[in-house]
C-alpha cells in the first residue's frame, strides 16, 4: 500500500519546537535581526521601485542545514528515522520548517526512502507516485483562499543548492501569480512548439522539446501533447505517460556529459485566481552546465542589461538529445 506520510498526522512536534529553538539561537547568533528597537521582519517580499522585480528577503533561511553531500544516511533527515521522516514511506510531504513565505506555503516533497536514489533512477512506477503527489498537494493547496499560485519545483545537485542530497522537491503556494508564470500561463502565453528540430522526444501523450530561445545551455519543457491545465487533470495514462517522459528526458541529461547532471525543474500549471484558461501545463528542466562540469555563468552584461548570449545552439542540443534515446 502506498504511503504518503504528510505533516499533520506524522510530524515530530517536540522535535520541531527543539529545532525552532535553534533556529532562534542561530538567528541571534548571527545578529540576522538587527537592533530590537529596529527588527527587520524575519522573511519579508520587497518590490523594486523602479523594476518592479519581487524579492522575498529571508534571513533566517541562512541558519537552514546545508548538506548537500551527505553520504552517511543517519545524519539525514529525509532517511526512515529521521528527523523530517519517523515513519516508513513510499513519498511523503510535510511543511518545510525553513520556508522562504510565512504561513505553511512552502512544503517540501520526498520522492523516496532511497537516499541514494535519483529521480529518474524511481523508474516509471516512482516517478508516477511522485507526479500523484505533487497533484494531490497542488489541489489542497490551491483550494486555500490565500493561495492564487502553486509551484513544484526539484533542485538537483550542491552546485545548484540543494542543501541536501536526499531525493526530493519542494512546493510553494503564493498568494498572488508571480510574474513568469503569469505570462507563461496567460492569455497568448505558452504552448509546445511546432518546430520539429527542436523536438526529441515524445510518446502517445507527451512531448519533450528545447525551447526556442533558452537562457541556459541546457533547457527542456515537457508537455501534454493535447491541452491540460493543471497535473490533476491528468488521467492515469497520461500522468502515467508523464512519468515516462521524465524518466526518459532525465536520463538523457545524464547522458549528455556523462555525468549527473545538475538542474532545476519545475511544473507550470494553470493558477487557481481566475483569467488563466488557456494554460498549458508544462515542465521545464534547465541547467548550467555547457560541458562536463562547466557551468555557463549568468556574466554582468546579461544581468546588467536582462539580455543572454547562449553558446549552445538549441536545435544541437535537441539533435544530440534525439540521439541519446534508448
Amino acid at each position: 500500500m502506498q504511503n504518503h506520510g504528510n505533516a499533520a498526522g506524522n510530524v515530530d512536534h517536540h522535535a520541531r519546537d527543539v529545532g525552532a529553538q535553534v533556529f532562534d539561537r542561530r538567528v541571534h547568533d548571527l545578529n540576522l535581526t538587527g537592533d530590537k528597537n529596529d527588527a527587520v521582519p524575519e522573511r519579508q517580499p520587497r518590490i523594486d521601485p523602479v523594476l518592479g522585480t519581487t524579492v522575498h528577503v529571508v534571513g533566517g533561511r541562512q541558519a537552514r542545514p546545508n548538506l548537500p553531500d551527505n553520504r552517511s544516511t543517519s545524519q539525514c533527515p529525509f532517511c526512515v528515522g529521521g528527523l523530517e521522516a519517523p515513519e516508513p514511506y513510499d513519498t511523503r510531504w510535510f511543511v518545510n520548517r525553513w520556508p522562504a513565505m510565512d504561513g505553511d506555503r512552502c512544503e517540501v516533497i520526498l520522492y523516496s526512502p532511497d537516499h541514494d536514489a535519483s529521480f529518474a533512477s524511481l523508474g516509471v512506477d516512482g516517478i508516477a507516485r511522485v507526479i500523484d503527489l505533487w497533484a494531490e498537494r497542488t489541489e489542497a493547496l490551491g483550494a486555500r483562499p490565500d493561495v492564487d499560485f502553486v509551484l513544484v519545483f526539484e533542485n538537483r545537485g550542491a552546485s545548484i543548492g540543494a542543501t541536501i542530497s536526499h531525493p526530493h522537491g519542494q512546493i510553494y503556494a503564493y498568494d498572488h501569480v508571480p510574474g513568469r508564470s503569469g505570462r507563461l500561463l496567460g492569455e497568448n502565453g505558452w504552448t509546445p512548439t511546432a518546430d520539429d528540430r527542436l523536438a526529441f522526444a515524445g510518446n502517445d501523450t507527451m512531448v519533450a522539446a528545447v525551447p526556442h530561445a533558452p537562457v541556459y545551455p541546457v533547457a527542456v519543457t515537457i508537455a501534454p501533447r493535447e491541452r491540460v491545465g493543471r497535473l490533476a487533470e491528468l488521467d492515469s495514462r497520461g500522468r502515467r505517460d508523464l512519468a515516462d517522459m521524465l524518466a526518459d528526458v532525465l536520463t538523457r541529461l545524464d547522458r549528455l556529459h556523462d555525468a549527473a547532471i545538475p538542474y532545476m525543474l519545475w511544473v507550470n500549471q494553470r493558477p487557481f485566481a481566475s483569467g488563466f484558461d488557456d494554460a498549458w501545463l508544462h515542465i521545464e528542466i534547465v541547467s548550467p552546465w555547457r560541458a562536463a562540469n562547466l557551468p555557463r555563468y549568468i556574466a554582468a552584461a546579461e544581468v546588467g542589461a536582462g539580455e543572454y548570449f547562449n553558446p549552445v545552439v538549441p536545435e544541437e542540443l535537441a539533435a544530440k538529445l534525439n540521439s541519446l534515446g534508448d
